[in-house]
C-alpha cells in the first residue's frame, strides 16, 4: 500500500522553524496499530491522518507513543496540505475529531486560523514534581488538560532546563510554562514527556488554555504570542468565550510516499 506523506513546518513562514508535523491523507482508516507504527517511524511530535467524509474530513493525531485528543500544529499542517497540495478550493475546512468535536480551519491573507474549543484552567496547588521538573517555583499554577505554570518574565521561561523524569511523573498530557512577553502579550514553552515529546516546539492545543488564561489576566480578546522553543513559533490569538482562534502560517518541507 502506498500512502502520500507531507512534512510541514507549522506556525512559521520559513522552513526549519515552527513545529514539524507529518500529514498522511488516507482513502480509508487503517488499523490503529498501523497508524501508531507510522507515527513512531516518523518520530515527530505528531503525525496527522485524515479521511474525507462527505464535505468534511475525519482527523486523528498520533505522537510516537500514543493517540492524543487535540493537536493544533498538525491540524494547521493538515489544512495547509489540503489548501496547497490537494486542490481544496473553499476558504474553510471542517475537520471532525473523535474527542474534541468539530474543528474548523480558515485561511485569510496567507494565515491559517484554527477554531478550537477554549479550555479554561483552574488554580491548583503546585505538585512537588512540577517544581522539581521545572527547576524553579512558579508564581501561580493552574490546571486544565495540562498544567500551566506562570512565571514573572520571559527570561524565566527561557531559562528553564527541564528534568523530564520528574515531569513525566505528573498526571497530565503536558506542562506549559508561560510569562508576559518582551515583544508579545505572552510567551510559552510546552513539555510532554509522558506523550513521547520532551519539548514540543510550538503547541496549538496549549493555546486553548493559554488564550483564556491570558485574556482574563490582560483584559484582552486579541493577543500576539510566541512559543520560545529553539525553533520558535508565532501565533495570533483571539478569545471568543467558549472558542478560541489560533492563527499561524505553514510551509512545506517535504513530500513523499510511504510504502507498507
Amino acid at each position: 500500500m502506498r500512502i502520500p506523506i507531507f512534512q510541514v513546518d507549522a506556525f512559521t513562514s520559513r522552513v526549519f522553524g515552527g513545529n514539524p508535523a507529518a500529514v498522511c491523507p488516507l482513502p480509508r482508516w487503517l488499523p490503529d496499530a498501523k497508524l501508531q507504527a507510522i507515527a513512531a517511524e516518523n518520530n515527530l511530535s505528531e503525525t496527522a491522518f485524515f479521511v474525507r467524509k462527505g464535505a468534511a474530513y475525519e482527523l486523528r493525531w498520533f505522537t510516537p507513543v500514543l493517540e492524543i485528543d487535540l493537536c493544533g500544529h498538525a491540524t494547521l499542517a493538515s489544512a495547509h496540505v489540503l489548501f496547497s497540495h490537494l486542490g481544496y478550493k473553499k476558504d474553510e475546512i471542517v475537520f471532525q475529531s473523535r474527542k474534541s468535536g468539530e474543528l474548523r480551519t480558515s485561511k485569510k491573507r496567507g494565515w491559517l486560523y484554527l477554531d478550537f474549543p477554549a479550555r479554561e484552567p483552574a488554580p491548583v496547588e503546585a505538585p512537588p514534581e512540577l517544581i522539581k521538573g521545572l527547576g524553579r517555583v512558579p508564581i501561580e499554577v493552574d490546571k486544565g488538560r495540562d498544567y500551566l505554570a506562570l512565571f514573572e518574565m520571559e527570561a524565566d521561561v527561557a531559562a528553564i532546563s527541564p528534568d523530564f523524569a520528574e515531569l513525566s511523573r505528573l498526571d497530565c498530557i503536558g506542562i506549559i510554562a508561560t510569562a508576559p512577553g518582551d515583544s508579545s502579550d505572552f510567551v510559552s514553552r510546552f513539555f510532554a514527556p509522558r506523550a513521547g515529546v520532551p519539548e514540543d516546539p510550538v503547541t496549538g492545543s496549549a493555546h486553548t488554555i493559554l488564550i483564556p488564561f491570558w485574556g482574563k489576566r490582560l483584559g484582552k480578546t486579541r493577543m500576539k504570542a510566541f512559543q520560545i522553543s529553539a525553533r520558535r513559533g508565532e501565533l495570533r490569538c483571539e478569545w471568543r468565550g467558549e472558542r478560541v482562534l489560533i492563527g499561524g502560517c505553514a510551509v512545506t518541507f517535504m513530500k513523499g510516499t510511504i510504502e507498507i
